[in-house]
């Protein structure tokens, strides 16, 4: 256990004016309130914050963070109390301690709902000051290299949570080396069967090749030595178990068909030496195409910056190269830790050795900041859970501007992602797209270096079949409430015409200015809200015309059309057009056309359904409001009408309008009584035939000895065909009885 003088010194070597009296005074505090708390391993628990505390001096965290992450317990384990600490350490502290224990709290394995609030809870603690989250994953690394002492479910749990959730956080934020090792630690209790394969087999390896990557190192260090880069460093490893594994699972290979188990670092003083390095290399040993990355260049969002190559370097062995400067390299490892801004709390945008630019907030924490404000766009918290998920665990890929900016994409991104990472309403008046000069579908895969250039149209509406074609949170999201908008506008303009006829028939005139006063009786937030669920049929139009006129007296006044003046036209799912009466379309939802509405959500027109028994051109038809489901069709004949005889508000007269030049057949239902011997369902299959009907569904049930009932699903053209075939069935001999279904 780190000892109170070992702890001063350790951050004195990176800032030797660290305030020493804040840290004793914060040592002796923990170790006095924790006091004889064990953990579960049987160890004091003051050696849990003291490793917190020691994971980040690693990172040559400032004596503040230090000091936060040996209290970061005290309020939720001991009797220590945030006023109490605010005295003594100060509300700076005070709150950083407070917004830890508050995360500790949040369970990120859950149901779906629960877990997406706790994550927004715990991204907008670590938004306010990114300390909290540097001292809450090394917090979390500490207890994942401990966490053998706890029971198998605790265990799976926390690696799961670790493995979704915090490894992809620390990732993001550019600590590289501390995502690795959680991922590690996590795979390790999430699969351990697969852990311990790809371990043994990697061991297997490293026994085989020993003294290789020596070898490789040496020969490379040479290398580079003798072509003037004297202070070059050159470090090789294997990868990791969990990297390896990742990699054989997307790519579906077999761990003999990996090629690129090694890496080196070639660590140089400055960006000069970096391509210095890569054209040594490169005029020395074969590259493999394909494999060069500059992400010097054009850093990665976390400010990850380095060349990548790949090369069949000495031995003939497939190695992969990263090349970079010795500060890019501290930035790599330890992301945002890595800036002065955050060690010294000072305002410097100091340039280190090789003359970078420190940035007043790095890109990593400014992703975080983006996330968050995406919590103000009113996504509901299983989609802020995807959309966070998506940006936490995605690759990137570059793409610019026909003017030259530059937008980063996840890998396997779309232009349609790209038109909504520069902007929403490009996005949503996405008709095109032209990569590198030429017009490509909207659903080819971006690469790196691509430019995208977006053909747009005022009239587009993004259709929503495109949220399964995105990769992107921020597209998904926008395209699911354009989707929500478009499908509120034209249920708007139904419920509007039902509005304005119940109202005509008692003799009101209805207004959205009338309906304002009386949104609070109906528990809807705006006009366009009420008059959508109408036309959903989630709210009756006779509630709306009481709220509205609470002395109203149900005397019925009707109001019919005459002729064709009036009617609009709705459109089924098959794509049948059917009439429906209206006033002017323009006095309608604000211009809202309903000749155009949703389809399922899939296309721009209204859910129209017919009754299971069918409906064919030529019956008097009848459409009803169903709740959530749009208008049903059906036969006036049909008995089911019965039950919504008192409710008139319901019913929507609609009218056949055919289209000659694209006929459609349509479904019935027809029920025979047929004699139970050979031949007589062949002699039915052939008159349907005859008279050019096609048969979709046939049941049969055995009634009595000698007769069989049978109930076809037939498809028909329209009323007169359908009669045909009953006549013609009922002159067949094996035929007793045949007559047409309703619902």
């Amino acid at each position: 256990m780190m000892r109170q003088y070992e702890l001063v010194e350790r951050v004195q070597k990176y800032k030797p004016d660290a305030n020493e009296a804040l840290l004793n005074k914060a040592y002796v505090y923990a170790m006095q309130k924790h006091g004889q708390q064990k953990r579960a391993s049987g160890d004091p628990y003051i050696s849990h914050p003291l490793e917190v505390a020691a994971i980040l001096t690693d990172m040559r965290l400032d004596e503040s963070t230090i000091a936060v992450a040996l209290l970061h317990d005290t309020i939720e384990d001991t009797t220590a109390t945030r006023a109490e600490i605010d005295e003594m350490f100060g509300e700076d502290i005070g709150r950083l301690v407070e917004g830890l224990t508050k995360i500790k709290k949040l369970d990120l394995v859950t149901k779906k709902a629960k877990q997406a609030e706790n994550l927004r809870k715990l991204l907008l603690a670590i938004s306010d000051d990114v300390r909290v989250l540097l001292v809450k994953l090394a917090d979390r690394l500490h207890n994942m290299r401990t966490l053998d002492h706890m029971s198998p479910e605790k265990r799976a749990r926390i690696s799961e949570e670790t493995m979704e959730i915090y490894a992809p956080l620390a990732g993001r934020m550019g600590m590289q080396d501390m995502r690795e090792e959680l991922e590690e630690l996590s795979f390790r209790h999430i699969n351990p069967e697969a852990h311990d394969t790809v371990t043994k087999r990697l061991e297997e390896l490293s026994r085989r090749n020993e003294g290789l990557v020596k070898k490789i190192e040496t020969e490379l260090r040479d290398l580079l030595v003798a072509n003037g880069l004297a202070n070059a460093m050159v470090k090789g490893r294997l990868k990791k178990p969990y990297s390896v594994f990742r990699k054989m699972q997307s790519k579906s290979l077999s761990f003999e068909q990996l090629s690129d188990i090694y890496g080196f670092r070639l660590l140089v003083d400055d960006i000069p030496s970096c391509y210095r390095a890569l054209g040594i290399v490169h005029t020395r040993w074969r590259v493999v195409p394909g494999r060069f990355k500059d992400y010097i260049s054009t850093p990665k969002q976390n400010d990850y910056r380095s060349l990548h190559t790949t090369i069949v370097g000495p031995s003939s062995q497939r190695i992969e190269l990263q090349i970079r400067t010795k500060r890019m390299h501290e930035i790599a490892e330890f992301g945002i830790a890595a800036h002065t801004l955050y060690k010294d709390g000072t305002n410097s945008n100091g340039n280190g050795a090789d003359g970078e630019l420190l940035s007043r907030e790095s890109n990593a924490y400014s992703w975080l900041r983006h996330t968050i404000e995406a919590l103000a766009e009113g996504d509901s918290p299983e989609e802020f859970l995807e959309h966070t998920k998506l940006e936490l665990f995605q690759d990137q890929v570059f793409c610019f501007t026909p003017k030259g900016k530059l937008i980063a994409l996840p890998r396997g991104a779309t232009p349609i992602d790209f038109a909504y990472a520069v902007h929403t309403n490009i996005g949503d008046t996405t008709v095109g797209a032209k990569i590198n000069g030429r017009i490509m579908p909207l659903v080819t895969r971006l690469n790196n270096g691509d430019e995208v250039e977006i053909i747009r149209s005022g009239v587009q509406v993004p259709p929503a079949a495109w949220e399964e074609i995105v990769v992107t949170g921020k597209a998904r999201a926008a395209i699911r409430r354009a989707t929500r908008l478009a499908i509120r506008k034209q249920y708007a303009g139904l419920g509007h015409r039902i509005l304005e006829r119940t109202f005509e028939r008692a003799g009101k005139v209805f207004s959205r200015d009338a309906l304002k006063p009386a949104l609070h009786r109906l528990g809807q937030k705006d006009v366009e809200d009420a008059i959508a669920a109408v036309g959903r049929g989630e709210m009756s139009s006779l509630d709306v015309l009481r709220a509205v006129y609470p002395d109203h007296q149900d005397e019925r006044v009707t109001v019919k059309p005459a002729g064709d003046e009036g009617w609009f036209n709705v459109r089924s799912a098959s794509g049948m057009i059917f009439k429906i009466p209206g006033k002017n379309k323009a006095e309608v939802s604000d211009g809202a056309d309903i000749d155009a509405p949703p389809i399922r959500g899939i296309s721009s027109n209204v859910e129209v359904h017919f009754a299971p028994t069918g409906a064919v051109p030529g019956d008097r038809i009848v459409g009803i409001m169903e709740k959530g489901k749009g208008i049903t069709i059906y036969p006036i004949q049909s008995p089911v009408l019965q039950r919504f005889d008192d409710e008139p508000e319901r019913w929507i007269d609609v009218r056949w309008d055919l289209d000659e030049a694209n006929k459609s057949r349509f479904a019935a239902r027809i029920l025979i009584n047929a004699l139970n011997e050979p031949g007589t369902l062949a002699k039915v299959a052939q008159t349907v035939a005859d008279v050019d009907v096609n048969i979709r569904v046939l049941n049969t049930v055995r009634v009595a000895a000698d007769f069989t009932e049978m109930a076809l699903d037939v498809e028909v053209w329209d009323l007169r065909q359908l009669n045909q075939l009953l006549v013609q069935l009922k002159e067949l001999d094996c035929i007793a009885t045949v007559k047409r279904l309703y619902e």
